[in-house]
């Protein structure tokens, strides 16, 4: 990941305003360690921290056509830019650097502002064209590289990968919506990115196993660009550990492997004795990769947690319990040399993966809760991701968030997605099925049907425990009683909340701040719905994955047996005895 920051129209080209804004992007360095550049057309500044991935020796950024008419400064990755780039010399287009995002520029000449859509890749970026004096800024699709846009009193835009590049120096900031353009020539957004599913209108296309296997090994493999060292995140869950599997399978042919060697580097980080950290190793062995077992304490995390917060640019409880472990890991991981890591962020929005999809009433509201949680992902497990990494200089891919596989994922009929314990169809049963292989497996059938683990419990059950302790020493009752006159915009509603927004408060005090944080109630990491699904979850609001639990105990209880031991067919998981709290002499496995 790179660090941008554009500073448009903003009448000031005094030397006095360049300093300011290279004062600004400093604040984004984190972002990218590896070079920073700046361009001042009049008043107009595009400025970047650079994070080298693609052609580390010449790809310095701001990028430019052939003329330097048009100036552009991205942060993220184009997939498809050798077709893009054939494309457009056939055109006759020159282009200065071996750059993925050196295309950007030569498309908008060629196309006008229309061509977005033709990007495969994760990005935001700011073109300016000096011809006419207008710009456009772009996200991604669904919001993998973060973004900003802001508004200052003197009528300039500003567009920042981070809050904290245009928090002090605008009037309103906001999130800058994903899947969208801005353009000077409206002034005002349109959104570029309009696929058949994000109309929440029903899909009807039958479920094939094998469609879904290829369009994902397809995101996986284009993900393996890379001209410097690189890994994948694995926890021992189901999404990590797929994506382990196909980076091992297919990384030997690779320009990455010619490079770096074929065999993989894997990363997980845990309590001493966590789930994570077993599970990990399990599926580390399996597969033969270098693994990394990286542990930290619970006071570890407590140190961090201010420095997380300031980098997250968030008080979402559910977030920053889940940053907090990849933020440490991800400095570990860049201490080896590492730039880039694949991870698994978005297969549970996809494919109902979280526990609460257990009640959903119908395939119809299953399909539009997937939908909801697919669109807010950039405030979430996007934000996560891209924020604990590239506070270390580190970039993270995801590929189950890949535009291509999304629409195949998303076009199937919900029906199959469903959950259906009598039919032994687990959470993410399509996604597992896809991937069964008796001839060459890519994974045990027992990691393959894994049930579901929150990240953030994974790492280690005290991890949240000692998380609220903390809270509860430095937030008292009284507080905590008059929390809605100190927080009246989503006010915290546990002393959790309130510790964590009482620092998010510190670094980012203005009105705007605050709004960019989305707020209500959550169940494991549920939309409002998980309490239409089922009331009595109202009297539980943790945030954990802890608060389903009672989905789990009624959906295997069918399957006690006379002695009170929980028989389990062959595709159940093998850590249901932690998950329901029941000891493993308990358990009979059948078949």
């Amino acid at each position: 990941m790179c660090g941008i920051l554009a500073v448009l129209g903003c009448s000031d080209d005094s030397q006095a305003k360049r300093v300011r804004v290279l004062e600004l992007s400093r604040r984004l360095k984190h972002r990218g360690p590896d070079w920073s550049g700046l361009y001042q057309h009049g008043d107009n500044y595009l400025s970047h921290q650079r994070l080298a991935i693609i052609d580390p020796a010449s790809g310095d950024q701001p990028l430019f056509n052939e003329d330097q008419t048009i100036v552009v400064t991205v942060n993220g990755e184009i997939y498809n830019h050798e077709e893009l780039r054939k494309r457009l010399t056939a055109a006759g287009h020159k282009f200065r650097t071996g750059s993925d995002c050196d295309v950007i520029a030569h498309l908008y000449e060629e196309h006008g502002e229309d061509f977005v859509d033709m990007l495969d890749g994760m990005f935001s970026f700011v073109l300016l064209d000096t011809r006419n004096n207008t710009y456009i800024a772009a996200r991604d699709a669904i919001g993998i590289t973060s973004l900003y846009i802001g508004w200052g009193l003197d009528g300039s835009v500003w567009i920042s990968s981070e809050l904290k590049g245009l928090n002090d120096d605008c009037e309103h900031f906001e999130v800058f919506p994903p899947g969208h353009l801005y353009s000077s020539k409206t002034g005002g957004f349109k959104r570029w990115y309009n696929p058949l599913w994000f109309a929440e209108t029903i899909p009807s296309t039958p479920y094939d196993p094998l469609v879904l296997r290829c369009a994902f090994e397809n995101a996986v493999i284009k993900r393996l660009m890379t001209d410097v060292p690189f890994g994948v995140l694995l926890s021992g869950g189901l999404d990590s550990s797929l994506v382990a599997s196909i980076t091992a399978r297919y990384l030997a042919g690779t320009k990455a492997a010619k490079q770096w060697g074929a065999q993989l580097h894997s990363f997980c980080v845990g309590l001493e004795g966590s789930p994570d950290l077993k599970a990990a190793r399990e599926v580390a062995d399996y597969l033969g990769t270098v693994h990394h077992e990286f542990h930290f304490t619970v006071q570890d995390g407590i140190d961090a947690i201010e420095d997380v917060i300031y980098h997250i640019e968030t008080y979402d409880v559910t977030t920053i319990r889940a940053s907090t472990p990849m933020f440490l890991m991800s400095r570990k991981i860049k201490s080896l040399g590492v730039k880039m890591v694949i991870s698994g962020e978005g297969s549970d929005e996809i494919f109902g993966g979280y526990l609460y999809f257990h009640k959903a009433p119908n395939k119809e509201e299953f399909h539009q809760e997937t939908c909801r949680k697919i669109k807010a992902l950039h405030q979430y497990d996007c934000l996560r991701a891209n924020k604990s990494t590239s506070a270390w200089g580190l970039e993270a891919r995801v590929p189950f968030l890949d535009k291509e596989f999304i629409n195949v994922a998303m076009s199937i009929d919900p029906e199959a997605k469903m959950i259906n314990m009598d039919q032994k169809r687990i959470e993410k049963w399509v996604l597992r099925r896809a991937f069964e292989d008796e001839e060459h497996p890519y994974l045990p059938k027992h990691i393959l049907y894994r049930q579901k683990e929150q990240f953030s419990d994974g790492v280690g059950y005290s991890w949240i425990d000692g998380l609220k302790a903390h809270a509860e020493l430095h937030v008292t009752d009284k507080m905590m009683l008059h929390a809605e006159h100190i927080f009246p915009h989503n006010t915290p509603v546990t002393k959790e909340a309130y510790y964590y927004r009482m620092i998010f408060e510190r670094f980012f005090p203005q009105n705007s701040a605050k709004l960019t944080v989305p707020g209500g109630a959550s169940i494991a990491c549920s939309t409002a719905k998980a309490i239409e699904w089922d009331a009595s979850w109202s009297n539980n609001l943790d945030p954990s994955g802890r608060a389903a639990l009672g989905v789990h105990n009624a959906a295997y209880k069918k399957n006690m047996g006379p002695v009170g031991q929980v028989k389990l067919g062959p595709n159940i998981i093998d850590n249901v005895p932690r998950m329901m709290d029941i000891s493993a002499s308990e358990l009979v496995i059948q078949g």
